[in-house]
């Protein structure tokens, strides 16, 4: 899987699952605590959703910086985020078009 699309897409997917979950949870009814439960969660869910954008992003990549192949590692890491870079970029769009 070397194609820079499925690796932006995989991780604007990432997020946007991670966004409709959180935005999902603070609709149900609930009465907030203060408790050591959420920091942990919060904190171990930044953990994650970093392990999985480097991985994402960088695997490959240094994957084919150890074989030698400099020129086509910088292109697939440039392109990848590039591509991201379109996502982020409609998010934004789409965003900005919501606000009333």
């Amino acid at each position: 899987m070397k194609k820079p699309i499925y690796n932006a897409v995989l991780a604007a997917g990432y997020i946007a699952i991670l966004v409709s979950a959180a935005s999902w949870a603070n609709s149900i009814p609930h009465s907030p605590q203060d408790n050591i439960f959420m920091p942990m969660a919060m904190l171990s869910l930044l953990t994650l959703s970093v392990a999985v954008m480097a991985f994402l992003f960088f695997y490959q990549p240094v994957i084919l910086l150890i074989e030698g192949k400099r020129a086509e590692a910088l292109r697939l890491f440039l392109s990848t985020v590039g591509i991201f870079a379109l996502f982020v970029a409609a998010f934004l769009a789409i965003s900005v078009a919501l606000i009333p």
